[in-house]
């Protein structure tokens, strides 16, 4: 562990270790003409398709974590690149439905394969994806995704002024 990384917060770890995945990912899959947030969106469409899901761009903006604006705008650009259908839901006109078209399936399917040879090289000093520590670091991360981000109200606290 370098000097700097032994005085940081663990906020500032996290946020230097989502920023080293995302600009790895982006570089890795540059070639296939997708960038980390298209990855994102596609490969959790594949993922939800193999359980029989065809959500709602709502429903895969709270999955993944992006807005619903810019889950709209990749949406766009995902279908006008022939990888995402969008269908209006006939049950809620406002809603629409995505799913991957054939191309698009095979282009994750290729972007997946890149992206797990990634994971497995970022979690080697773990032991690898399947080790028991890995499955505890992995536990860890979900403990603080889960954490609520509203901000605390309690009324004996002091609030920071503008």
């Amino acid at each position: 562990m370098s000097e700097a990384a032994e005085n940081a917060t663990a906020g500032f770890l996290v946020w230097r270790l989502s920023m080293k995945w995302r600009a790895a990912i982006d570089r890795a899959l540059a070639p296939l003409g997708l960038t980390h947030a298209q990855y994102a969106l596609l490969g959790s469409l594949y993922g939800l398709a193999r359980t029989g899901q065809r959500p709602s761009q709502r429903q895969l903006a709270d999955h993944t974590g992006l807005e619903a604006l810019y889950v709209s705008k990749l949406a766009r650009a995902l279908e006008a690149a022939a990888l995402v259908e969008r269908t209006r839901d006939p049950k809620d006109p406002r809603a629409m439905r995505l799913s991957l078209t054939d191309q698009g399936r095979e282009a994750t399917g290729c972007a997946i394969t890149v992206v797990q040879g990634l994971l497995e090289q970022l979690l080697e000093p773990l032991g690898g994806q399947h080790s028991p520590r890995t499955r505890e670091f992995t536990r860890e991360l979900t403990a603080l995704l889960d954490v609520p981000l509203d901000p605390r109200t309690d009324d004996n606290e002091e609030q920071p002024q503008p």
